[in-house]
């Protein structure tokens, strides 16, 4: 028999019910935009559906007017790799570093995290007007690749700051007993432990790249990042083929959650093996 002590709270029925309203805002939409992009060539922008198919998918590379999607594409995903592997070797080094203390380290690192509180329209704004007085054309793989790394940065140093935080220097010194060198300790003792961490940085630089589009808008001059071709697209195309694109878009950015996920846990699995 329930006692009244084994009840859970009334607190608890309205938490649920609250995430449950968060749940359905924040993938209603997207369930929407899945559903209406498997339209057929009458297809609209709102329900109920016309027809069945691919065929705006398939516009979205034979259609003029759905604009440069190829070029964006082979623009955004370079530049959203650059910027991973920028992030990720900044921060892990400015993980090393911060862990000894040194001279104006405070200020150091009030000057990086205050590029998160900065306005990313403005700051692109900036970023442009600065490439503009030097005589400086921006581009994709200039000035937006600053523009994306001043974004960027300072998650993955927050987020190796906490790891490195972690990291129990016992680890080393048992390392430097062993003979190891400072960069064997390095490889073969401190980046392997804090690899989850490391591929945390990585697909926060490249999700943010990815998807940044004020920071943005300002600093890739006469080319456009997808954000960007996206943005243009819902000022002249009225057809489905802008869900379509939205449908590829999340599908791609859960592949490489997914991936990151399956690695972080392959990785926790092999050191449960080990220590077993």
């Amino acid at each position: 028999m329930q006692t009244s002590s084994d009840r859970r709270p009334w607190t608890f029925y309205v938490l649920a019910a609250v995430f449950a309203v968060y749940v359905l805002f924040l993938y209603g939409p997207m369930f929407c935009i899945f559903v209406l992009s498997f339209q057929g060539p009458q297809g609209g922008l709102v329900f109920p559906m016309r027809g069945r198919g691919i065929f705006w998918f398939v516009q979205l590379v034979t259609q003029a007017d759905t604009g440069d999607m190829i070029g964006a594409i082979t623009r955004s995903i370079p530049l959203a790799l650059i910027v991973m592997v920028l992030t990720v070797a900044v921060s892990v080094s400015a993980g090393l570093a911060f862990r000894e203390k040194f001279r104006g380290a405070g200020v150091l690192f009030y000057l990086v995290v205050a590029s998160l509180v900065a306005p990313g329209y403005v700051l692109g704004i900036g970023i442009g007007l600065m490439f503009q007085v030097f005589g400086l054309s921006t581009d994709w793989w200039s000035s937006a690749l600053g523009a994306q790394l001043s974004w960027t940065l300072p998650f993955g140093l927050l987020i190796m700051f906490a790891v490195f935080g972690r990291l129990s220097r016992s680890y080393e010194e048992a390392a430097r007993d062993m003979g190891l060198t400072r960069t064997a300790t390095l490889w073969l003792v401190i980046l392997p432990i804090v690899l989850p961490g490391i591929i945390a940085v990585a697909l926060f630089g490249f999700t943010l790249s990815y998807d940044e589009f004020a920071r943005t808008l300002q600093t890739t001059g006469g080319t456009n990042t997808l954000p960007i071709e996206i943005w243009s697209m819902t000022q002249n195309v009225t057809s489905p083929s802008i869900y379509a694109l939205g449908t590829l878009t999340t599908i791609f950015s859960f592949v490489i959650i997914g991936i990151s996920l399956s690695a972080v846990a392959l990785i926790q699995r092999r050191r449960t093996g080990r220590l077993a």
